[in-house]
């Protein structure tokens, strides 16, 4: 709605006005009413009407002088139009000399007042719309300076003008960094400009992606930090769902030493990395004696990773990557340094275990995953959880590549099989032909083939003496020879044990 001050010395005129035209419909409120140019001044000043509608001829002060006094004066910049009778057409002449398009005849007729009244409105629409896209323009443009002294790039002294609009008595100076998902930056930077709105001491300017760097000038640093954590709680509320680390600098006394406070910022943002996602707002000086270290072990630590993976024993590789979070957090290493030892441990993962060319040709999206892994939203427990997937993976693919392997394996071992039965053939003997050791060589067989290797070879054996025997060809001892067993009784044994018949009762049955 726009505010509409109405000034006319006859109170029926005003009367007239207020109940005969629709002003909410209009897009309008009436915010006062007064008699006289003098009172109508006063009214302006107070009231900061976005419409001011005003007879011309009122005692003490006219309308168009009232017009003019409001203009020399430099106030705010505001829209008048004028009520005249037609006998007073020359008074609507002179008002085109202040900037006054539009008047409004007596006596006021609803109909014609209100096109006259929605055509002030869409004039009042354009004129915010254009205001708004300057202010926007100078409020960038001044980001876009704040950034550079942010950087060190340049300073104050450099285009004072685009700072005109800060405060000048400010004697602490600080930064806060907003950091989260780039996806979600547009929706955070939204709210967090929200919450600035009217506040001439702050300025929000964009950094790297997904974050953004409030810069906020008060007159003391309590009162600078009190004003902080109350916007940026309001901004945690108001985006509940959203990750969001938060992270004041150091203050300043002067914006010159902005860049200051935006480096210790960073500091304090990074240390995010050791608290849950949700902390709030983090302050420098709750970080300011607590540095980062590089002291661990990454050859030995990176051998005893790999080597569970390499022995395909995920419960071990998880338990000593949770002892490992114990240890960077107790000795507080660098996030920095955390996170390239984890990208290294993947890629070595990765060596290990590669994916099949197929899936390899189409994976365009693990070298954008790793390089998600240097965002500064991963907390260590996030991070750690990565490593796990990428073992899990990583031991799921070289399980598969054994799978297959031993499949293989089994093929021909069961080729060789069926090739040597006549043979005195024993699984020790055909575990040192394929270098395997023969209690695993007998778990693969069961597991492969559904029986042992020797119930596989008295299989082999049975079926093919009782094609001999349905020959008639050979004798029995003769057959039990050729088809590779020592001695009669054993053959007598395992054919009773297959076929629930002797040899020769078998021959029998056949004749």
């Amino acid at each position: 709605m726009y505010k509409v001050l109405l000034i006319d010395d006859e109170p029926s005129a005003l009367e007239a006005m207020e109940l005969w035209i629709d002003w909410q419909v209009l897009g309008f409120e009436i915010v006062g009413t007064c008699a006289n140019g003098q009172a109508g001044l006063q009214m302006i000043r107070e009231l900061a009407p976005d419409l001011v509608i005003t007879d011309v001829n009122m005692p003490l002060l006219s309308g168009l002088e009232m017009v003019a006094a409001w203009q020399q004066a430099g106030g705010r910049e505001t829209k008048f139009a004028i009520l005249s009778g037609y006998s007073e057409f020359e008074y609507a002449q002179t008002a085109i000399r202040y900037g006054i398009h539009h008047y409004l005849l007596k006596p006021v007729f609803p109909e014609e007042a209100g096109e006259e009244l929605r055509q002030i409105r869409l004039e009042l629409d354009q004129e915010a719309h254009s205001r708004k896209c300057r202010q926007l323009a100078v409020s960038e443009e001044a980001a876009a300076f704040i950034k550079g002294l942010l950087l060190g790039q340049t300073s104050v002294q450099a285009a004072p003008e685009l700072l005109a609009g800060l405060p000048e008595d400010a004697d602490s100076w600080s930064v806060c960094l907003i950091l989260t998902e780039p996806q979600r930056y547009a929706e955070v930077r939204g709210r967090a400009a929200a919450l600035l709105t009217g506040m001439a001491d702050a300025v929000l300017a964009d950094m790297e992606a997904g974050g953004c760097a409030m810069v906020l000038g008060s007159a003391s640093a309590e009162e600078g930090r009190r004003t902080l954590v109350r916007i940026t709680d309001a901004l945690r509320q108001e985006c509940p769902d959203i990750p969001l680390f938060m992270a004041s600098g150091d203050n300043t006394a002067v914006l010159n030493g902005i860049n200051h406070s935006y480096q210790t910022a960073k500091e304090t943002l990074q240390h995010f990395f050791y608290r849950a996602p949700a902390a709030g707002l983090l302050m420098y000086e709750e970080i300011r004696n607590t540095p980062f270290s590089s002291d661990y072990d990454h050859i030995r630590l990176a051998d005893e990773l790999t080597g569970f993976v390499n022995t395909l024993d995920l419960p071990g590789f998880r338990e000593a990557t949770a002892s490992a979070a114990r240890s960077f957090r107790a000795k507080h290493v660098s996030p920095g340094t955390v996170r390239k030892f984890i990208i290294h441990l993947i890629y070595r993962i990765r060596e290990l275990a590669p994916l099949p060319e197929e899936e390899a040709a189409s994976e365009n999206s693990g070298e954008r995953r790793l390089s998600e892994l240097t965002s500064q939203l991963l907390t260590l427990d996030r991070l750690m959880k990565h490593l796990d997937a990428a073992a899990e993976a990583g031991i799921g693919l070289l399980l598969q590549e054994r799978d297959r392997r031993s499949h293989d394996v089994v093929r021909d071992i069961n080729l060789y099989i069926r090739e040597h039965y006549r043979e005195s053939l024993t699984i020790q003997r055909l575990a040192e032909i394929f270098y395997l050791h023969p209690v695993y060589l007998g778990q693969l067989l069961i597991k492969k083939n559904g029986m042992g290797f020797n119930e596989l070879l008295h299989s082999l054996r049975i079926e093919e003496a009782v094609k001999l025997l349905e020959e008639r060809r050979l004798k029995l001892s003769e057959i039990a020879e050729k088809v590779g067993y020592a001695n009669y009784g054993q053959f007598l044994k395992q054919f009773e044990k297959k076929m629930h018949l002797s040899p020769n009762e078998y021959r029998q049955a056949k004749s």
